[in-house]
């Protein structure tokens, strides 16, 4: 037994400084160096997020089960009662296909997966009881979920039961920040979305005077923070920000006052049927300015309401899913051989997401805090590939590996790889670095 806790423990140790020694001086959350707060005037004294917060908690000298029938999982997404049923369904469909293609190969040691499903309706409080009963129900890790306020209420519940959770649809900048180390995520956040679209419309593209019409909830809040803060930044803060609630269908009160303000182009950040409604409205009051979109438009249910209003729109995806990849295109012929759809994001980062955590358990063995050791290793994690492309975790073990931009051409989503930010692009003319002498973080 003592041999066996040394063994653990040696384990437990070398994981935590790999995870440690893995992280390398750069600007958190993947920032363009032009973009640094304040970095115009001078050097923070201490740059918060550019280190992962190590677990020394006790948990690794539990043994393993025996007798288990079933090794469990679990499932929390928005699957009835909620706005997002629709990518709660895909999110749960790529889970079940990764959990039933481990079991063909055998399951764990011979025992069968089994997914114990949870739903979320996006309640305060309610997220919460559900990590609860999956702690009843004896899971070893679990995945979910998208709907932003489920998922922050939902990890403060892991950390008090010390469950490992993989998060694959809450693209909330601040979802990491929270600094629970039972925690990661494989779906690139909204930060990374908004420093691409700020390059597209106003470096790239040239736009000035932008409106933003956002929905009124934590996703289009917090979504459209830093794409806001890095607009003024540049020099070009946003001239009206509209907001309409989720289910809303008449936005010509809020288009009235974005006309008034006479806008170079008009961002919308919301999910698909709203967004397609807007944009409808859009061009029906004769407004003729280039609109672009947050990245939940990406999907069948936007294209098919916008209709032909929707060529040219500009968007980002947080991976190709049109990429030459002979494993992207096996999980897509998997996948509608499976459940008749094609997958959309939610359902393939919920399959790589899901994989990810089979193998750390595969890896780790039935212990809820070695499984979070491999999960958070990122000399073992980063670089990993999966259908959605490489997991590259920051210091917050948040995934923040380039995005795509994604264009309506003859009515379908064309992607390209991000154009990155260049020194010569940006608008404003940045001070000389004092970064190479003092060897400082960014």
């Amino acid at each position: 037994m003592i041999k066996r806790f040394l063994i653990i423990f040696l384990f437990g140790t070398v994981t935590l400084f790999n995870a440690y020694a893995q992280v390398k001086p750069a600007n958190y959350g993947n920032i363009p160096d032009e973009l640094v707060g304040y970095d115009k005037y001078m050097k923070a004294y201490k740059y918060h997020f550019i280190e992962p917060l190590i677990f020394y908690g006790a948990g690794r000298e539990k043994p393993f089960p025996t007798g288990l029938k079933e090794v469990r999982l679990g499932f929390l997404g928005p699957l009835e009662g909620s706005i997002l049923v629709r990518e709660g369904t895909q999110m749960l469909q790529g889970t079940m296909l990764a959990i039933e293609e481990a079991n063909k190969r055998g399951g764990y040691k011979g025992i069968p997966y089994k997914l114990m499903v949870h739903n979320d309706v996006g309640l305060w409080g309610a997220a919460a009881n559900e990590i609860v009963a999956m702690d009843d129900e004896g899971v070893w890790a679990w995945l979910g979920s998208i709907d932003d306020i489920v998922s922050h209420v939902a990890i403060r519940a892991t950390l008090k039961l010390e469950i490992p959770n993989v998060n694959t649809g809450d693209p909330d900048p601040t979802f990491t920040e929270t600094n629970i180390p039972w925690v990661v995520r494989t779906i690139p956040d909204d930060r990374q979305s908004s420093y691409i679209m700020v390059n597209k419309i106003y470096v790239k593209d040239g736009h000035k005077r932008v409106a933003m019409i956002r929905a009124n909830n934590r996703y289009g809040r917090v979504g459209t923070l830093h794409f806001n803060r890095t607009a003024t930044r540049l020099g070009f803060p946003i001239v009206i920000e509209e907001r309409f609630k989720d289910g809303e269908t008449d936005f010509s009160t809020q288009l009235e006052r974005i006309k008034k303000t006479n806008p170079d182009a008009i961002a919308m950040w919301g999910n698909a049927k709203e967004s397609a409604l807007i944009l409808k409205q859009i061009r029906a009051m004769g407004l003729k300015q280039p609109v672009y979109a947050s990245d939940r438009i990406v999907n069948n249910t936007f294209l098919e309401m916008a209709g032909n209003l929707a060529e040219g729109l500009v968007t980002t995806c947080q991976y190709n899913p049109d990429a030459d990849d002979p494993k992207l295109k096996k999980f897509k012929a998997e996948y509608h051989k499976r459940f008749g759809m094609e997958p959309d994001v939610f359902a393939a980062h919920s399959y790589d997401g899901m994989n990810i955590m089979i193998k750390s358990i595969e890896r780790a063995g039935l212990n809820r805090a070695i499984i979070r050791d491999v999960l958070t290793d990122m000399k073992i994690t980063n670089g990993y590939k999966g259908v959605t492309g490489e997991l590259v975790y920051d210091g917050t073990w948040n995934n923040i590996r380039p995005i795509y931009m994604a264009e309506v051409k003859n009515g379908k989503f064309v992607f390209s790889p991000a154009q990155k930010w260049e020194r010569e692009d940006v608008i404003y003319k940045k001070p000389s670095s004092r970064y190479a002498d003092s060897g400082g973080y960014r």
